[in-house]
């Protein structure tokens, strides 16, 4: 009888570590992206390329929406996703948050491609005037380091304004409503803004910011799927090129997948960046200087060090870009 208990318990266990095996193989063959609603990410998916290219290594893809970088970048560090697109302050956010991920690659600097806007028929004229005024912004985002950098240039300190965190759909209620004075926000939501609510723009970034798109990867990930990730900064990088010399026909594909008119996607297309590269050291530098402006500022509590988050590619993914 003991002979027979033991013999089932050794086949149940084999077949436990047989179907444990067979989930952490299938993991591993799906790539799950996380994406924003603009970016050169929602062109990829449109056209899938990176599918037929990734089957060919016996991986699938799995695309998941975020409303902004700091929730998708959330979603890396729980385990939702495997990689995805965000602005320049959100990974800074998330080191200091303790998320084990690794900048990828970048997009050229963007920086018409946010702003901060006041309704058509604010008073408000310029940054200076924000003094004591209500300012919506998704906390964390890029627009995070605009906002900061603007008021800086105008004079003023950032404890000078009375900051509201609100994603963006909530964002846009709270401007329509007028109960806020003005709205730190990017593309298309920006563009959306301008075209449907004639909102004027006080500042973009231009002279103030970079505003790169970064791509991140779980750490995990990118190490043990080097050649995934080069495929897709490979990918990335071709589409973009592509919208670079084809802006209307871009723009009627990412129009319908975006819910926006053409005229509302062209802007935002326009004033994107294309050309995903891998990180370079003026990259890091750049990033650095914003870690270390949220540190000074009390809105992250320590000290980063960007050059510890970055993804060094091998050679062979390197040489092949």
């Amino acid at each position: 009888m003991r002979t027979i208990t033991l013999r089932r318990s050794l086949v149940a266990l084999f077949a436990a570590a047989i179907s444990f095996g067979a989930i952490t193989q299938a993991q591993a063959e799906t790539l799950r992206i996380g994406y924003q609603k603009y970016g050169t990410l929602v062109l990829l998916k449109a056209k899938g390329t990176l599918e037929k290219r990734l089957a060919e290594q016996g991986v699938e893809v799995k695309w998941t929406e975020f409303p902004g970088g700091p929730q998708l970048l959330e979603g890396l560090n729980v385990g939702s996703v495997d990689f995805g697109v965000t602005g320049e302050t959100p990974p800074v956010f998330a080191q200091a948050a303790g998320a084990d991920l690794l900048y990828v690659a970048h997009e050229p600097p963007a920086p018409s491609g946010e702003a901060i806007l006041v309704p058509k028929d604010s008073p408000i004229k310029s940054v200076a005037e924000l003094k004591g005024k209500k300012v919506v912004l998704n906390k964390g985002s890029n627009v995070h380091y605009l906002l900061v950098r603007a008021l800086e240039d105008a004079g003023l300190k950032y404890g000078d304004i009375t900051p509201v965190y609100l994603p963006p759909a909530d964002a846009r209620a709270a401007f329509e409503r007028g109960s806020v004075d003005a709205w730190v926000i990017w593309d298309p939501f920006q563009s959306a803004a301008e075209k449907q609510l004639q909102a004027r723009s006080l500042r973009d970034g231009t002279g103030l910011v970079d505003n790169h798109q970064f791509y991140l990867a779980t750490r995990t990930y990118a190490e043990q799927h080097p050649q995934v990730i080069g495929t897709l900064v490979e990918e990335i990088r071709g589409v973009g090129e592509w919208v670079k010399g084809n802006l209307d026909e871009a723009t009627s594909q990412v129009a319908p997948l975006i819910g926006l008119s053409p005229e509302i996607t062209r802007q935002a297309v326009e004033r994107q960046g294309y050309g995903a590269q891998f990180i370079t050291p003026d990259v890091v530098e750049a990033q650095q200087k914003i870690a270390d402006t949220f540190t000074e500022l009390k809105l992250i509590p320590k000290q980063l060090t960007i050059k510890d988050v970055i993804w060094n590619p091998p050679a062979k993914v390197a040489q092949a870009q």
